[in-house]
């Protein structure tokens, strides 16, 4: 995290900032304390980047194409603004006291080739202020909150988020994806892949490579033949790991973790909670060899 403290515009009173990247797109979430009316014109506009508009507290904000230009859109909650690189977008906030927004920043070119995706060069060159889109945003505000995930899973989270976001975004409204399944033999070179390198980070496109196929269609058929997500399979091998050791030796739960790819006991309580429903101590008291 870094806090901007120093020529900050008028009426915002501090700036914290978190930034990750996935699949090329830079991911920059915002924390703004406001105190009356504020203007600011919108960082990265060298990019072509999604805002998106997160909390508000307060009032209410809305992106502009000129200063003092009202968003020709109606307020709407959750809205977001796209702009293509070059053009200018400002913010506005009318006595509002505290936001929270994320700006994903794109590489079209490079982002349609690391997916094998062909994205729509029309769509990428429309700006778009104002909108809403429940889907788009739900997948921003999942990578916001990824942002600062140490763990090596949320590398396949993040890129399979921004994998579909792009596809949602920026792909021919003409062209449906299709679900069909990993053939066997592209499953089980994906799987002793995962295995081989747990619990290291893996990236999406890795695991694309080995099927030889898109990193978008990639997620679709491994989702369909596992019924998992690449990241929710991974996270749960790891949980297996642990209960393995859990179960046949006496190694501390800090010992467990690092074994296994967590920060530290405490995230691997929380994460083994969450897929078993207890706590490893409970559950390796229950299941001893």
């Amino acid at each position: 995290m870094r806090t901007a403290a120093l020529d900050l515009p008028a009426n915002i009173r501090a700036i914290a900032l978190h930034e990750r990247e996935w699949n090329g797109v830079l991911v920059e979430t915002a924390h703004f304390q406001c105190d009356g009316r504020a203007v600011h014109l919108l960082c990265h506009q060298d990019r072509t980047r999604l805002s998106v508009v997160l909390e508000e507290e307060g009032g209410r904000c809305e992106p502009r194409l000129a200063e003092n230009a009202r968003c020709p859109t109606p307020y709407a909650p959750r809205h977001m603004a796209f702009a293509p690189a070059g053009l200018p977008v400002w913010g506005y906030s009318d006595h509002i006291h505290r936001v929270r927004d994320a700006t994903l920043c794109f590489d079209v070119e490079a982002l349609s080739e690391r997916l094998g995706e062909r994205l729509d060069a029309t769509l990428a060159g429309t700006p778009r202020l104002g909108f809403t889109d429940a889907r788009v945003w739900t997948l921003a505000h999942l990578l916001a909150d990824a942002c600062d995930d140490p763990d090596p899973a949320s590398q396949l989270y993040g890129d399979g988020l921004v994998t579909a976001l792009g596809a949602l975004l920026l792909r021919p409204r003409s062209e449906v994806a299709t679900a069909g399944k990993l053939a066997p033999w592209q499953l089980r070179r994906v799987v002793d892949h995962l295995q081989s390198r747990l619990p290291a980070r893996v990236e999406l496109r890795e695991l694309a490579d080995l099927a030889g196929l898109s990193q978008a269609h990639f997620s679709r058929a491994f989702k369909a033949s596992t019924g998992r997500a690449p990241y929710q399979w991974q996270l749960e091998e790891r949980i297996r790991r642990a209960q393995a050791r859990l179960r046949g030796s006496e190694a501390s739960l800090d010992q467990i973790a690092e074994a296994t790819g967590f920060v530290d006991s405490a995230h691997l309580v929380r994460t083994f909670r969450r897929f078993v429903g207890t706590t490893p101590s409970r559950w390796r008291r229950e299941n001893r060899i």
